[in-house]
């Protein structure tokens, strides 16, 4: 299995793209603020053909370069249909303005083929199979992308896309439109939880971790795990 990433643009957001291997069909995992050129270059280092865009939520740092990479790969754009108008409406998904000269860089609207993700789907996409997650918290259209262990052989561990779900050492922040602390707590231990220690998360910003090692030392995955569910305030949330 082929995995590239790379932060991208003026929030840092991690794009993925995601193949069997070098040479294959893939998919791309949020094409945020200033990701079209380094979605440009992974695909011809890996020499890859996408087949799709997914997101995991519509927040501009995600979303912003969905159309240019969409157009140039002639592909969907997959997105849960509660975060669908973000695509069109940055700013209002904020609750503020992001900035006129930050604005006048994006190319904000939807692309020519959206389609809606939905809870439990598996997508089969560039013979790959991710199951959809709903995750809202962070925003209320969150998704998590899982790909099982049995993908690859048993020397590849599962992996998880979490988005801004989780994040090595914290989680997304819950205080902008459409977020919600306590519907973040259900999703974090609905989602994440459950999983297996050696589930490899590869979240929307910051390094990868591992389930096990947020399971020991992420302050609110432990408050989760312990039931109260409130996590310390002392903790600083990510995202935007």
């Amino acid at each position: 299995m082929l995995i590239a990433g790379f932060p991208a643009g003026a929030w840092g957001t991690n794009c993925y793209l995601v193949a069997p291997a070098a040479g294959e069909e893939c998919v791309i995992i949020d094409p945020g603020h200033q990701a079209a050129q380094g979605v440009e270059d992974a695909v011809r280092k890996h020499r890859l053909k996408p087949v799709a865009v997914i997101l995991t939520h519509g927040h501009i740092d995600h979303v912003a370069s969905v159309v240019p990479v969409c157009g140039a790969h002639d592909v969907p754009a997959w997105i849960h249909p509660a975060d669908r108008y973000m695509m069109s409406d940055p700013e209002k998904a904020l609750g503020r303005s992001i900035g006129m000269p930050l604005m006048g860089e994006l190319t904000v609207g939807e692309p020519d083929d959206v389609q809606e993700l939905t809870d439990g789907a598996q997508l089969r996409l560039a013979g790959l199979e991710l199951t959809v997650a709903h995750a809202p918290g962070h925003t209320k259209g969150s998704v998590a992308f899982g790909m099982p262990e049995a993908f690859g052989g048993a020397d590849i561990p599962p992996v998880l896309f979490s988005g801004d779900l989780l994040f090595a050492g914290s989680i997304g922040r819950t205080d902008m439109p459409g977020g919600d602390h306590a519907e973040m707590i259900e999703s974090l231990g609905r989602v994440c939880l459950p999983l297996d220690d050696s589930t490899v998360v590869l979240s929307g910003h910051g390094p990868q971790t591992t389930i096990g090692r947020e399971r020991a030392t992420n302050p609110y995955l432990r408050e989760v795990a312990a039931g109260h569910g409130s996590g310390p305030d002392a903790a600083p949330r990510r995202g935007m």
